[in-house]
């Protein structure tokens, strides 16, 4: 590595077309990530859950303080206001990025209520709630039947979307077609779209641990060598339809679980968003820093995880899944309900703030 880099992801961000976030809005970690090129941040309800765990003490008398402020508030309305101002201050560190790159970057990224994943219009609502917050935030909404809707009408309204719960081809796609469909509409209305970045996730650790899932629950005899492949596999197909297709919508690689997560995609005109432990164990190691995106995933490989899984066919082609199956795919019923019940105990933190226990001392 040349002594100008301080690290091999920012050496990536220097030298190739691909950028990294921070996946968290921990100032601390966020801090890190900004000093070695990374140029926006994400957070979800896990996110949020484990940052006020680690953040507790400088928080407490905030929620105190939101709750004393709005004496007829619920506990929903309290955590919500918390999760705003978590997400508007992990954006003012990135305002100093989103002025340099004039507004194509240097965003983060705040997720909509995901137990409201089967209604559009709440999560357009949210969204352009959310928008009017801080110049410089980006707007997850979930990659289901309702959400596809919602991205749409979001984007004709103006809000950055970045696509969330998308672990799959033609989920992308879906995505793509949306945005364009609203930025389309966007344009005979003779609004603005030249500052929007829209981006589409997929969460390509998730597609991984859901076939290492199907494996023990079907007893699934496969080479365990092909596992690691699959969401990259499926990143790398979606990458070549986009660019091939001229979507405007930039995809995003997240959730990560291994090194093949970070550099096979090196070299993506995308986005990567890394936990900030990735980013150290990534920034500690040897690997060379060299594109590989238009490097595809062996054939055998493809077809062996086609052959060994079902769900991984309906991921990786392009009419695996129609929109209305969306909301069953494995990965997708399994996110939600996760970040449903990180969405919960968030609100049980809050509440034992606002409502001691008293059988508690």
């Amino acid at each position: 590595m040349s002594p100008p880099y301080k690290s091999p992801l920012h050496q990536m961000a220097c030298t190739t077309p691909t950028d990294f976030w921070n996946d968290s809005c921990a100032i601390d970690e966020l801090t890190y990530a900004i000093e070695h090129g990374a140029v926006g941040a994400t957070s979800n309800p896990s996110i949020v859950l484990e940052v006020l765990k680690k953040e507790l003490p400088q928080w407490r008398d905030r929620i105190h303080q939101i709750a004393d402020e709005n004496p007829i508030a619920s506990e929903i309305e309290v955590t919500w206001r918390l999760i705003e101002e978590l997400a508007v201050r992990g954006a003012r560190l990135l305002e100093p990025v989103y002025e340099r790159e004039r507004g194509a970057k240097g965003r983060l990224s705040i997720q909509t209520d995901p137990s409201r994943y089967r209604d559009a219009e709440a999560l357009v609502r949210q969204a352009v709630r959310f928008d009017s917050l801080a110049r410089n935030l980006q707007v997850k909404i979930p990659v289901t039947k309702a959400g596809v809707a919602a991205i749409e009408e979001a984007t004709c309204q103006g809000v950055n979307v970045n696509a969330t719960v998308c672990f799959s081809v033609p989920q992308a796609i879906a995505v793509a077609e949306a945005v364009e469909r609203g930025l389309r509409r966007r344009e005979r209305a003779g609004q603005d779209v030249a500052g929007m970045a829209p981006v589409c996730t997929i969460m390509v650790g998730r597609l991984d641990d859901w076939l290492q899932i199907l494996v023990k629950r079907d007893d699934v005899v496969c080479d365990p060598t092909i596992l690691p492949w699959a969401g990259v596999a499926a990143f790398k197909k979606a990458y070549g339809i986009f660019r091939q297709r001229g979507y405007r919508a930039r995809l995003l690689a997240a959730a990560y679980r291994h090194q093949l997560h970070w550099s096979e995609l090196i070299g993506a005109d995308a986005v990567l968003t890394m936990p900030c432990a990735w980013q150290k164990r990534f920034n500690a190691s040897s690997v060379e820093v060299v594109p590989r995106i238009e490097q595809p995933v062996a054939p055998a490989i493809v077809e062996a995880l086609r052959r060994a899984f079902a769900d991984f066919g309906r991921a990786y082609d392009i009419d695996g899944m129609t929109v209305d199956e969306f909301d069953r795919f494995g990965p997708t019923v399994r996110t939600l309900r996760s970040f449903i019940a990180d969405y919960h105990s968030l609100l049980g933190v809050v509440r034992d703030l606002m409502l001691p226990n008293p059988d508690l001392r």
